[in-house]
């Protein structure tokens, strides 16, 4: 009898390293983007730190902090008294998070270099833990909350941000389904991560409870992007989403520009006389431990 092919399976090895290779060439840039994520994310950060309750003297982790926006945010929030941890894969742009650090005179905040999954941090240890669309790349986000959860302090509490659905998020899930047609890619394998993983009613705070996190609580708020133009939009995309990158890596260089070129014309329905303006919804999540 013959033996039925078996179904591709979901390689998370590979994935971190191929998501942290993506990560140190696009570390640069998104740093440079600074200042346009400071004004698309601010707000929702702001929100997520109310529901975490982080003030004057908390000690925060910040889980995949990338280049430290969030970071800088939660260092002024818990003041001279305070400290902030900031951990990511990639350390190129965990040096840019450490830069911005420095430069706007922060000697509360430290970094390292951590798999969230695997967070090498005295147990116990923070009043919060934080992570603005991080923890959706996670490959075992069970795995990642166990760890964030180890590291609260009892009463401590964690704060997520993620996107909602492809739906309320076609800045993005517009230029996935055209990636995804171009490159022939099969659906998402199950378990595997991506930008709207936890981004279905419920399912953010499911997980949340299901790694043992208490008063589990949510906001859904619309966080629109705005940009001069389209153009711009593609551009922050091309040279920062290392998750499009991932998806394009099948195409040759003709086919990404094709692909990009398709993206554009498709994200130009959102321009008006005020510029760009992409669709996006974000789900803040909080829970104590």
């Amino acid at each position: 009898m013959t033996t039925p092919p078996q179904a591709p399976s979901f390689d998370a090895v590979k994935y971190k390293q191929t998501t942290r290779e993506q990560w140190q060439s696009a570390a640069h840039a998104w740093n440079e983007w600074g200042a346009s994520l400071r004004a698309w994310l601010g707000p929702v950060t702001e929100l997520m730190f109310d529901m975490a309750e982080i003030g004057p003297g908390d000690r925060v982790l910040d889980v995949a902090a990338g280049a430290g926006d969030q970071t800088v945010l939660a260092a002024a929030r818990v003041g001279s008294d305070g400290y902030v941890l900031a951990t990511d894969i990639s350390p190129d742009i965990l040096e840019f998070a450490a830069a911005n650090a420095r430069e706007r005179g922060f000697d509360t905040i430290e970094t390292k270099v951590l798999d969230g999954e695997n967070l090498d941090v005295p147990p116990g240890s923070f009043d919060a833990v934080i992570s603005r669309v991080g923890l959706i790349y996670f490959p075992d986000q069970q795995k990642a909350l166990a760890e964030m959860k180890r590291a609260l302090k009892p009463g401590g509490r964690i704060a997520a941000i993620v996107y909602s659905t492809p739906d309320n998020n076609r800045f993005f899930s517009l230029p996935v389904g055209v990636i995804r047609r171009r490159a022939n890619l099969p659906p998402p394998l199950p378990g595997q991560p991506g930008p709207f993983s936890l981004g279905a009613a419920g399912v953010l705070e499911a997980a949340f409870r299901d790694a043992g996190f208490r008063d589990v609580r949510s906001q859904t708020v619309p966080a629109p992007l705005r940009m001069k133009s389209a153009a711009d939009c593609v551009r922050f995309e091309k040279e920062s989403f290392g998750a499009l990158h991932q998806m394009l890596a099948g195409l040759d260089e003709a086919g990404q520009e094709a692909a990009w070129v398709e993206i554009e014309q498709a994200l130009s329905a959102f321009e008006g006389d005020a510029g760009f303006e992409g669709p996006c919804e974000m789900i803040v999540a909080v829970g104590a431990k």
